[in-house]
Order: structure tokens, then sequence, then C-alpha cells
């Protein structure tokens, strides 16, 4: 009796991104690829914070089918989950057929099961989802493209945002786009400062001197500083992968901040993309309630769009939203601490957060 073919079925295969050099491959065969799906960035992770990679391939009849990277964040104090993926601005799962959305979430749900998660997190994807699956967690994103030459763009960047570049250049700032160990310390130096400053405590200096040796020494990424006279005024952090890129991290010194020193920063780095031949920029997510930041992103001639966290709750199987964390008592305790005691919190707070 002839009928038509039975679908084989989907295999999932979990690769090491810390040893498989096959990841990256895959990774950058998909359009939507960006920086936080690269194996460089699981090194930083597993290496300063311990969280297990689960990294998934999803193929039907050797065809990829969907790539979804996990890390398992465990701790005695906030739980054990699975997250797509820690300590990153959004890192939506990578679909090459989207009617198989639902075997990819089954998967995830069932892999929760087994190791016993409370819940696993998608940063983006809701394509892939329910539709009336609401988010857990919102935030802005802003995206800038890469198109033209630099005359061009800086046109299309808002009127104060040129003052403020050429306030920058005509007070004395000079700029240095670079590569080095130095500039990374230099940048952690202003970080922990404008960390307090936002009542919050640091990262640990070991992340950023694991960025520098998974990222930075490896050419995907640079640093970028602003000097007046023997100070540095700010410093920024900028990753590369394909032709897309990200705005990581940026600090400033707040007693000079009217010599417009991240305004020059973030120009001359759009410049060194521009001339790398990257295709987008990608500001990275802002919180709901930082109008401040925002207007800043908006004034490049970004595109605004919404990044939503969606989390799947395992013991009720079901999406759940939490809401929007908004600024509390903690931000005021660390505003007030001394910066050493600061970059302690930061040390051992931030294993057991994603």
């Amino acid at each position: 009796m002839n009928g038509s073919p039975v679908p084989s079925a989907i295999e999932v295969k979990s690769l090491d991104p810390l040893s498989d050099s096959d990841w990256d491959r895959l990774v950058l065969s998909h359009p939507d690829c960006n920086f936080f799906h690269s194996a460089a960035w699981a090194k930083v992770l597993g290496r300063t914070y311990r969280h297990k990679p689960i990294y998934l391939h999803f193929s039907q009849q050797g065809e990829s089918v969907a790539l979804v990277p996990m890390m398992e964040v465990r701790s005695p104090f906030t739980g054990r989950r699975g997250v797509c993926l820690p300590f990153s601005d959004f890192c939506t799962p990578l679909l090459f057929d989207k009617a198989q959305a639902g075997p990819v979430l089954d998967k995830l749900s069932e892999l929760g099961r087994e190791r016993n998660w409370k819940y696993f997190e998608l940063r983006g994807g809701q394509e892939m989802l329910p539709p009336a699956t609401v988010p857990a967690t919102q935030f802005y994103g802003h995206k800038l493209p890469l198109s033209g030459s630099s005359e061009e763009l800086l046109a299309r960047v808002a009127s104060p945002v040129r003052r403020a570049i050429r306030k920058a250049e005509k007070s004395g700032v000079h700029v240095q786009l670079t590569r080095t160990r130095d500039a990374i310390l230099e940048f952690y130096r202003l970080h922990i400062r404008t960390r307090r400053r936002h009542g919050l405590p640091p990262q640990p200096l070991s992340f950023f001197l694991n960025i520098y040796e998974e990222i930075v020494k490896a050419g995907q990424g640079f640093v970028v500083l602003a000097k007046r006279g023997s100070r540095f005024l700010a410093a920024a952090i900028f990753f590369q992968f394909g032709k897309n890129s990200v705005y990581k991290f940026g600090a400033s010194d707040e007693l000079l901040q009217e010599f417009r020193g991240s305004n020059l920063v973030m120009w001359e780095a759009i410049r060194l993309l521009l001339r790398d031949g990257a295709s987008m920029l990608h500001f990275g997510r802002t919180s709901l309630d930082n109008d401040g930041l925002r207007r800043f992103k908006l004034g490049w001639g970004t595109v605004e769009e919404a990044i939503e966290y969606f989390q799947f709750d395992i013991g009720a199987q079901a999406w759940k939203s939490n809401g929007h964390n908004g600024s509390g008592l903690h931000n005021t305790i660390f505003r007030t601490l001394p910066l050493v005691l600061n970059r302690f919190a930061g040390a051992i707070i931030y294993p057991h957060l994603d």
C-alpha cells in the first residue's frame, strides 16, 4: 500500500563549545546568530562561573533543525535552572526550521525534568512559542545598521550627539582602540566606579580577564579608551562575530563627564567597525526604567526593539511571568559601599546569578 513517507525522527546531540570546534561553524550558518552564541562567550562563562554548558544541536536526516545553547546554573541559594544564556543580553534559539519549534521545546522541558531544573529561560525566541506566551522580563534593545560612509552615519545621529563628539575633540580628548590586557584593567578601574554609581556590584575581575584571554586576545573584541591629559575619562568593550557586533560594557568617570568622552568612544568604535566590514552594531539591553541610557542609545540613530525573556516552569509545565524588576533597597546599599567591598560583593554574588 502506498502512502506518505513517515518523517524521520529529530536527533539531538549535545556539543561542548569549550572543546568542540564545530560549534561556531554551525552557528555561523544561521543568519540570526550573534556573538552570544559563540564558543568564545561560552568559554568566558564556563571558566568564570563554572556553569555547565549544554549546547544542543537538533538535526533531521543530516540537516540542522535548531541550535540551542544552554548553561546550567546551579546554586544552593538561587536553585538550579537552564538559561539560554546567562549574562547575555539576548540569545534566541537558532531555528533552521520553524515548524520544528514544538519538538525543540518538548526536548528542553524533558531535559529540565531530567536535570531537576526549576525552569528554563530563553532570551528571545517569541516566534517559536505559543501566541499567548507572556515574557517574564522585558528590556529595550537598540540596533544600528552599519551602511554607507562614516560621514553618512554621522549625519543620521541626533544633533546633540554630534555636538558632544565635537566638544570631546575640541577639549583635547584622545581615543585609543586597543586589544591589550592593560586596556582591560583600565576599563575595570572605571567599571567598578560606574557600577557603584548605579547601585550595583561589579562583576569579578576574573570575568574581564577571561574576556581578554578568550575574546579580545583572539581578535573577536576590542577596548576603546578615552583620555584627556593623563586621565582616562571613559571606556567601552565591544564584541565581534561574523558581521555582527555588540557594545557590551561601558564605563566612565563621573567627575569628567563634561568632556563627553563616552560619545567619542562610541563614535570611534562605530568608525572602526564600519572599516572592518561589520553590518550591524547592537547596543545591548536597556532596563525599561533607564531613560538616560535609552536616550543615549537612541541618539545614535538606532532602531529600537523589545528584548523579551521567557521562563518555562518545569513543575507547572507552563510559561510564567515575573514582571519587571526595578531598582530597590539593594541599589542604595551598593551605592554607599566602599569600592573594595563592592568588588568583594560582586565576586560572591555573581556565581549565583544569571
